[in-house]
């Protein structure tokens, strides 16, 4: 695991240097063991490096890396699972060292880039020049595990695995994209393929970007969409019990795959259905046992460290538990806008640093179950939203239309929600609709009518429950799932695995027919079947509490000093970004306690937080239309 920088110019001067090492500099707590930079001043192109050692720890796994030609230099986010395979596939023998990343580069020599990517099963970002070509090919995981970022300014191309590294260059400008807030604040994230500035895109999962004598083309080598409308239309045909074997069969795989390491490993441990299954097969597939690591709360409400350490003492794991006051949670939010670099407002971000931090102490390397749950319908907001779309349906369109027109001001929060839902006939407009934090965000921000519309190539199912569920692995899981999970382990140099998201178990799971997934209201049903040979049911089988902090009660409390003056009426109104006086109305009604409107206060809080930040170091209003987002 690492952090990737660098920058393709028309011309570059002695200043390259000095500019590549500041960029790669910024992504030192994604690789805190060993830096390289490595510029071609003729071709304009530099690379940067930052080493987390975890396969070969040796000089030999260092990068920048040449292939053995000389023909690409690659700098490489991630893990390759299936190198090992890979590399007696891809031959060539001479190998300096047995790091994935070389393989990587022996797998481009004989297939190419575009003929290489489908072939990896991994976790990666990474950027590789062809110097017999000139290209700069720019690539990212099928899921979208690590991020990559990308902006033209003028003949400068920057990229890298966080906007701190590109920030670093003397051609960023850092404009805020106004659109890109109000995207925010409806969300919580900033969804792909924006980033908060304007003209800096996220790559998104599965392309392939390259650029060469100052054209851009962008390929498309993996897609969900094609994935989920294929197996919805082509479904598993064998019987319950035999998809339980399959589905194994592939997870086990999977963990095997991603327990490869030379440092410590471990898991992190929840006591829920996912990480529990995850964890039991790591102990399966090894002869002493697993590092396991959770974090409690002296809160009931909000505690699963009991459940956890049930199921570590059932596998027989080495399992470490940390008590978290609620003073040392709340130290985290002051790093918040650092660590995640952009506006990001999942309030679980908070306890997934702190089991970061926890792991830490003791690995290198740790595997979660993340994915389950867009994967095999475990959120209960699916079956609320079927029933609630369910009762809209049997309303007339016309007195819908009339009712959210007549509706969309109203002082009370849920007539707005109602408002924004009501008219939505198509169902991935629904669903998008009741997932807002701000029902029309966009006229929370000054300057912007509306955010624009989502014209993404959506995966269409003929069902709204798989439907709901496959908007969520395309947009929640990539965009805010992933990227907490990324930062929050990234911050404290610890990488992270998830098995769960290897593409075959995501193409298998696509398959299955949704009564294998939810039935009788029970949702995860293969996954629930499948545990309950490792871990008797009554371990697992409770309500989920999910892994969150009362955050609406500490704005109201103890972190309402703080709260205050982020959301202080003269101070929003300075900056010019919000409208004080929609988010102070929200904030009196929280005050209450009668109603809880902290998840759409966190998203202004976390925007303000960053913000106040942002311009401490630099104007934050500067810049030029430059590049559009790679669309494939």
């Amino acid at each position: 695991m690492c952090g990737i920088a660098g920058f393709l110019s028309d011309s570059i001067g002695p200043e390259a240097a000095v500019h590549a090492a500041a960029m790669t500099r910024t992504l030192a707590h994604r690789g805190p063991d060993r830096e390289g930079v490595w510029i071609d001043p003729s071709a304009g192109i530099a690379l940067g490096h930052r080493r987390l050692a975890v396969v070969d720890l040796s000089p030999a796994g260092d990068q920048p890396m040449f292939s053995a030609s000389g023909r690409y230099v690659i700098v490489f986010n991630g893990e390759i699972y299936n190198f090992c395979d890979l590399r007696r596939e891809a031959g060539g023998g001479g190998f300096r060292g047995h790091s994935d990343t070389e393989v990587m580069l022996a797998c481009f020599e004989r297939w190419g880039v575009a003929g290489s990517l489908p072939r990896f099963n991994g976790m990666f970002a990474f950027a590789v020049w062809d110097r017999l070509e000139q290209e700069l090919h720019l690539a990212r995981d099928p899921i979208g595990e690590k991020p990559l970022y990308y902006g033209r300014f003028g003949g400068t191309l920057l990229f890298g695995s966080e906007l701190k590294a590109l920030r670093a260059h003397p051609d960023f400008p850092g404009e805020i994209d106004r659109n890109v807030v109000a995207r925010f604040l409806k969300y919580g994230y900033v969804p792909v393929p924006w980033s908060i500035y304007k003209d800096v895109f996220k790559l998104e999962p599965g392309c392939v970007l390259t650029f060469r004598s100052g054209s851009a083309r962008t390929e498309r080598y993996w897609s969900l969409k094609n994935v989920v409308e294929r197996g919805c239309a082509a479904p598993f045909r064998g019987s319950e019990q035999e998809a339980e074997r399959q589905l194994e069969s592939l997870l086990l795989s999977a963990v095997k795959m991603r327990m490869i390491a030379d440092v410590p490993l471990g898991a992190f441990l929840s006591g829920g259905l996912d990480s529990s299954l995850v964890v039991a097969l790591m102990q399966r597939s090894s002869e002493k046992p697993v590092r396991t690591f959770t974090i409690g709360f002296h809160e009931a409400a909000y505690n699963e460290a009991a459940a956890a350490e049930a199921v570590a003492r059932r596998l027989g794991t080495d399992h470490t538990e940390w008590y978290v006051t609620p003073a040392e949670a709340r130290s985290v939010v002051p790093r918040l806008p650092e660590l995640y670099d952009e506006p990001f407002a999942d309030s679980s971000q908070i306890p997934t640093f702190l089991v970061a931090q926890l792991a830490r102490r003791h690995v290198t390397v740790s595997l979660s179950g993340d994915g389950g749950d867009e994967l095999f319908g475990g959120y209960s907001r699916y079956a609320r939203v079927a029933r609630l779309r369910q009762r809209m349906k049997r309303t007339p369109g016309a007195l819908r239309r009339l009712g959210s027109r007549a509706l969309k001001n109203a002082p009370d929060y849920w007539l707005r929600r109602f408002a924004e839902m009501a008219p939505a006939d198509d169902p991935i407009a629904f669903y998008d609709a009741y997932l807002a934090k701000w029902p029309f965000a966009a006229a929370l921000v000054r300057g912007v009518e509306a955010a624009g519309p989502d014209d993404r190539p959506w995966a269409r199912c003929r069902d709204f429950y798989p439907q709901m569920m496959a908007v969520d692995a395309a947009d929640y899981l990539p965009d805010d799932i992933l990227v907490k999970v990324d930062r929050a382990t990234m911050g404290v140099s610890l990488e992270s695995r998830i098995p769960l998201l290897d593409p075959r178990v995501i193409e298998f799971a696509w398959t299955l027919p949704h009564s294998f997934k939810v039935r009788g209201g029970q949702s995860k049903r293969i996954v629930r079947n499948l545990l309950h040979r490792y871990v008797p049911a009554e371990l697992v089988e409770r309500p989920k509490s999910g892994f969150a902090v009362p955050i609406g009660e500490w704005i109201r409390g103890p972190l309402r000093d703080w709260a205050e003056h982020l959301l202080d009426a003269k101070r929003i109104e300075e900056e010019g970004f919000l409208e004080s006086e929609l988010i102070r109305r929200r904030w009196r009604e929280h005050l209450t306690g009668r109603v809880d409107h902290s998840s759409a206060l966190w998203c202004v809080l976390m925007f303000e937080a960053w913000l106040e930040q942002e311009s401490g170091g630099r104007s934050c209003l500067r810049g030029d239309v430059a590049l559009a987002p790679a669309a494939c």
